[in-house]
């Protein structure tokens, strides 16, 4: 069976530009217009989300890496062998080629919401790592979706690099923390990184690089609309808008209105005033307390965390607690 016959979708073309249309239309007609962070990641936003990762502002992935790389052993040691990892959004595969090289890993499941991307990443892992039975799964992670039947019997891993978590407002962290409990089942092992708590102009600089690359991101929301929904968004009429809230722990990302204008996306028209804003994304920063609470409310119990020297960044290995009575 080639890697296109497997790549499993949870829903048609048809079906899911529906959804994200709805999605759109409810975000903007709110007293503070919003769109889910999940609609970044078309195939071109998580091309240039990697742009992103690469800048010398952007410190996460770059630390993330280093962390994986230095404890990759350590980590390898406390999954089972022979056991199916699943990475939820998993976007480029590199942090989860360091697990790959050392772990007794019998499948990899990449699971994201953009289906082409995932599938050149996936082509390219069964080339680069022989014998690895590489199942990905098209799908928004976030919501209720069906693992490959042929990873039934084995144990799994989770997976969840990035901090993506911390994308999530706090009752959908634990919603999907729970969510991945049920879908990984008892035994299951949750790898995860979680952004830390740092100074404000440290996380100003990552999340508006000078190169502009988070910048045009942001901005590739507006294209994908226009080009999906039939939306008529004139990309020069806003600009990227980031900034770290420190009451909230989070950073903000906002698309802004450089003018009064009026836009239409499938049939519906949206008023902007001059300086109005849609909130694109938030991205929660954690203490260590902070998250070990959040994790062990929702079925969660930390066996490990790894740090970098400044401790700006972590990585968790958590256990569902069933399998911590067993």
């Amino acid at each position: 069976m080639t890697l296109h016959a497997r790549l499993s979708r949870s829903a048609d073309r048809d079906g899911a530009n529906t959804t994200f249309l709805h999605d759109v239309w409810h975000g903007l007609a709110q007293d503070q217009k919003r769109i889910s962070p999940k609609y970044l990641y078309d195939e071109r936003g998580s091309e240039l989300f990697v742009d992103i990762t690469r800048t010398p502002e952007y410190y996460p992935t770059r630390t993330e890496l280093a962390i994986l790389e230095e404890n990759a052993g350590a980590i390898a040691e406390r999954i089972p062998r022979g056991a199916a990892m699943i990475e939820f959004g998993a976007g480029a595969s590199t942090k989860a080629r360091i697990l790959l090289r050392v772990a007794d890993i019998a499948a990899y499941v990449p699971v994201d919401i953009s289906g082409a991307f995932l599938l050149g990443e996936a082509r390219q892992l069964e080339q680069d790592v022989p014998g690895l039975k590489v199942l990905p799964v098209a799908a928004d992670f976030t919501a209720p979706f069906e693992l490959p039947a042929s990873i039934a019997d084995l144990p799994r891993a989770g997976f969840f690099p990035g901090s993506t978590l911390g994308n999530f407002e706090a009752h959908e962290a634990t919603a999907f923390l729970r969510h991945a409990a049920t879908l990984l089942g008892p035994g299951a092992r949750l790898i995860i990184g979680v952004d830390c708590v740092k100074e404000a102009n440290v996380l100003n600089e990552a999340y508006d690089d000078a190169a502009g690359s988070t910048a045009a991101f942001n901005l590739n929301l507006l294209s994908r609309i226009n080009r999906e929904l039939g939306g008529d968004f004139d990309l020069n009429g806003f600009r990227h808008c980031a900034f770290y809230n420190r009451e909230q722990r989070r950073v903000e990302m906002h698309l802004v209105s450089r003018v009064r204008q009026k836009v239409r996306i499938g049939g519906r028209s949206f008023d902007f005033r001059r300086g109005e804003t849609i909130h694109t994304e938030n991205s929660y920063k954690f203490t260590l307390e902070q998250f070990r609470s959040v994790a062990n409310g929702a079925g969660w119990q930390q066996a490990e965390v790894w740090l970098d020297p400044e401790r700006f960044f972590s990585v968790h290995m958590l256990v569902c607690e069933d399998a911590r009575r067993k």
